[in-house]
């Protein structure tokens, strides 16, 4: 639910929670996850050892490192650019399998959400592995405008994750917290 005074940005994110249609691709998905990661594997996935979902702590590397391809583009440093969106690629891996493993404890309105969260990165990844190709084919401006849409796709799937995690609360209070009830010091 919005604010009465949310920005157009804010409606736009919330409306996909509404778009039923995707409630069939999501339960394609999330059907076999469920069988995959039911036995145990789902739970260390998702963060249960550390106390909160890793999956955004996976998501860190590969934006970073894109993030910083342009810089090195701009530097005059191709490769080093190169290798920077090479690295993000394979980091990302890792981040869509804690994803992947979170999209199983969703309710419908997160998941649709989540569907649009994955498209979105799937989008971004196939443009930054064209902006790879086209590097290797000498076309400079190509790739680095490439990079950057493949940066943009990304910022619209973090907004949607953001969406998903602090508007819809998705993983949020998932781990048990021990309850404090008397003083830590006291012993």
């Amino acid at each position: 639910m919005t604010a009465p005074h949310s920005s157009p940005i804010t409606r736009a994110l919330a409306s996909v929670e509404g778009v039923s249609a995707l409630d069939a691709p999501a339960d394609v998905i999330a059907g076999p996850l469920r069988a995959l990661l039911d036995n145990g594997i789902g739970d260390a996935l998702r963060g249960s050892w550390l106390g909160h979902p890793l999956h955004p702590v996976a998501v860190t590397v590969p934006i970073g490192v894109w993030t910083a391809a342009p810089v090195f583009d701009l530097l005059r440093q191709p490769l080093a650019a190169q290798r920077l969106v090479l690295i993000g690629l394979g980091a990302a891996m890792p981040a869509a399998v804690t994803g992947l493993a979170e999209f199983t404890t969703l309710a419908a309105p997160q998941r649709r959400v989540a569907v649009v969260h994955a498209s979105s990165n799937s989008v971004a990844m196939t443009l930054l592995v064209g902006s790879m190709l086209v590097r290797r084919k000498g076309r400079r401006l190509a790739a680095i405008g490439l990079t950057l849409a493949g940066l943009s796709v990304t910022g619209v799937s973090g907004a949607l994750g953001g969406h998903l995690a602090y508007v819809q609360g998705a993983g949020v209070q998932r781990e048990a917290r021990p309850s404090v009830t008397a003083d830590p010091y006291d012993v």
